[in-house]
């Protein structure tokens, strides 16, 4: 089976999990979990200048606004609340929205960052799924806005809050809840909350899971705050697990699936493909290849056939592109490109967010960085993904959600 076969294989079922259709952005990174825009509709030319078709006050939080049908929702912080809204995508006007108390008090060193949230909600089968900066989680009714069940934040806050978003699979949503060094990887009935499995081996980290079959096995994978780890999805018992350990980001980058192979990355760490193997009832996940001129810290890189598009922390922010067959970097941009960029692909098209509001419009080259167009996209930090939908581009800012139409 070929790479791209594979990969279809491997990941259509979160999309259809979601009952998605094409353009619709239903989770973290899209419906794939993969940084994919949702049936993007390229422009005939590429205007010089782009002007939001509305811009609305939405509440702080770094959390990817969700695009269904012709809804827009977002999950967000007013004052001492956190606030699940759906928005009219066309018009940007607020057709309901459901506020529950969620006090939290700032670990000084993310004064910068706000008090979240910064968790991606998830939509599945009429129902949104949502995790609190202090770990409350939450599912609500996406017709109407009804808060249908909730669980309370842990006593122990998480040191930094969290930023981790759900995923589901075959009626579960899974969630890693717990406070610093303590926690569990949780399995929800999608429908009424109650707790299907848990692993509890390891304590919750920032990044985001993915869900794979390999060897015949449907598995999560995610890194928690020690470790990368890979959990049976029927019964949460752990397959395997390798020690990941990075520099002060607490694990924050979403793993990738590149064939049979698993794509990781961290600060200082560079870019590794480990290949999960079964060998008899025991699990393996060796290195194929390490590479270490380019390491991710909080940007989630894509992946264009068979290359590896994404920032590195080094040189204070440096763009590249890593041949995925070899390890072998392709090539390193300018240093200082931006402290973070939320990556999109479409096509071999890549949209770089910069979270300065600078938003790039690049081809997907092998040779060098090769950008298109250059916008503005708004007036104060942009440190969510963007969410494509169609010809349609929805940006989250510090407090506020734009709409840009591309045609």
């Amino acid at each position: 089976m070929n790479t791209a076969r594979t990969l279809l294989f491997g990941f259509v079922s979160l999309g259809l999990a979601t009952g998605a259709s094409a353009q619709d952005y239903t989770q973290w990174r899209g419906q794939n979990r993969d940084g994919s825009a949702s049936g993007f509709v390229a422009p005939k030319a590429w205007p010089d200048t782009l002007t939001p078709a509305w811009k609305v006050e939405v509440g702080a939080g770094y959390a990817t606004p969700l695009v269904v049908a012709n809804r827009v929702y977002t999950h967000t912080r007013q004052g001492e609340n956190e606030v699940m809204l759906a928005l009219d995508a066309d018009t940007g006007k607020t057709l309901w929205q459901t506020p529950y108390p969620a006090p939290y008090k700032m670990n000084p060193a993310t004064k910068n960052h706000g008090q979240g949230p910064k968790a991606t909600p998830l939509f599945l089968n009429g129902r949104l799924y949502t995790l609190g900066i202090s770990g409350i989680v939450s599912a609500f009714q996406a017709s109407d806005g009804k808060l249908l069940w909730q669980k309370p934040a842990p006593p122990v806050d998480p040191l930094y809050g969290t930023a981790m978003s759900p995923i589901a699979d075959k009626g579960v949503v899974i969630f890693h809840v717990g406070g610093n060094n303590q926690g569990a990887l949780t399995a929800f009935d999608a429908i009424t909350g109650d707790v299907k499995w848990s692993w509890n081996g390891d304590g919750p980290s920032y990044a985001s899971p993915i869900i794979v079959d390999l060897g015949g096995t449907r598995q999560l994978i995610t890194m928690t705050q020690q470790n990368v780890v890979s959990v049976d999805v029927a019964t949460g018992a752990l397959l395997w697990q390798r020690p990941w350990v990075t520099r002060s980001t607490n694990n924050s980058t979403t793993p990738l699936r590149f064939g049979d192979t698993i794509i990781l990355s961290g600060q200082d760490k560079g870019v590794v493909a480990v290949r999960p193997v079964k060998k008899g009832n025991e699990w393996t996940a060796d290195t194929v290849w390490e590479s270490l001129e380019a390491a991710t810290s909080l940007s989630n890189p894509v992946i264009v056939g068979d290359t590896l598009f994404g920032l590195s922390h080094r040189a204070s922010g440096q763009l590249f592109a890593l041949d995925l067959q070899t390890g072998k970097v392709l090539w390193l941009g300018e240093p200082r490109a931006a402290s973070n960029t939320a990556i999109v692909k479409a096509g071999e098209t890549l949209f770089l967010l910069n979270d300065d509001a600078e938003l790039i419009v690049a081809r997907s080259s092998r040779t060098g960085f090769d950008p298109m167009k250059t916008y503005t996209v708004a007036t104060s930090s942009t440190w969510a993904q963007p969410a494509i939908s169609g010809s349609r581009m929805f940006i989250k800012d510090v407090s506020t959600l734009s709409l840009f139409r591309l045609n």
